[in-house]
């Protein structure tokens, strides 16, 4: 099966109303390309599940800008003021996660686990609405995995079998996110024969990978 597809055929995949995972930190490790192609498709209604939302004209923020999130769930805001200005007009809904809980949400739903246990957020408005466990006399807050329809990262090294090497910080939330979307689609920086990327190096396997997409360069 060839993975290889355009950005084109890529964004044909994502339909307005689906929840999409975006791999990155501050647009490092963001698959530029495909957010820049679903920007002007203007795909709406999504919820997006990411660290953060970037800068206004950079990564993920350009969504934003663009009036295309009904809904993000985030650890970070405060490098994008159109994102405080949407939550607080009540134009985008905004879910604010500590970082740490978001990661293992996501890596809960890529592991199939019906949620975990954290200390983090008790006593503060972060566990409003959220069931309250004890143990040994210590309270924990009851968090729920996160699952999307679409995953889109960004990939330093990829080949033709979806095998992903991410370079240094750029791994960030990526390889979490490609185990916990139905669909997974990366954008490869650079794409090479199967086999030349060392087995050790490989930081999400090629059989959770749906597609791929070669990065302008």
């Amino acid at each position: 099966m060839n993975k290889i597809i355009s950005y084109e055929q890529a964004i044909d995949k994502i339909e307005d109303g689906m929840t999409i995972m975006i791999g990155g930190f501050l647009g490092v490790g963001n698959p530029h390309g495909l957010i820049d192609a679903l920007v002007n498709k203007g795909t709406k209604d999504l919820t997006i599940i990411a660290n953060d939302t970037a800068f206004p004209q950079i990564g993920l923020g350009k969504l934003i800008v663009n009036k295309q999130v009904k809904k993000v769930i985030t650890s970070h805001i405060g490098t994008n003021k159109e994102t405080g200005r949407q939550m607080s007009e009540g134009e985008t809904e905004v879910i604010l996660v500590p970082q740490g809980t978001l990661a293992e949400q996501v890596r809960a739903g890529g592991s199939g686990l019906g949620g975990f246990l954290t200390p983090t957020g008790v006593g503060t408005i972060v566990e409003e609405g959220k069931q309250k466990i004890t143990i040994e006399s210590k309270e924990y807050l009851l968090e729920l995995p996160l699952k999307a329809d679409v995953a889109l990262l960004g990939g330093s090294t990829v080949d033709k079998k979806g095998n992903t090497f991410y370079n240094k910080t750029t791994q960030n939330f990526n390889p979490l996110m490609a185990m916990a979307a139905e669909i997974v689609i990366v954008e490869a920086e650079n794409i090479v024969e199967i086999g030349e990327i060392d087995p050790h190096l490989v930081m999400t396997p090629g059989e959770v990978v749906d597609y791929i997409v070669e990065g302008v360069k």
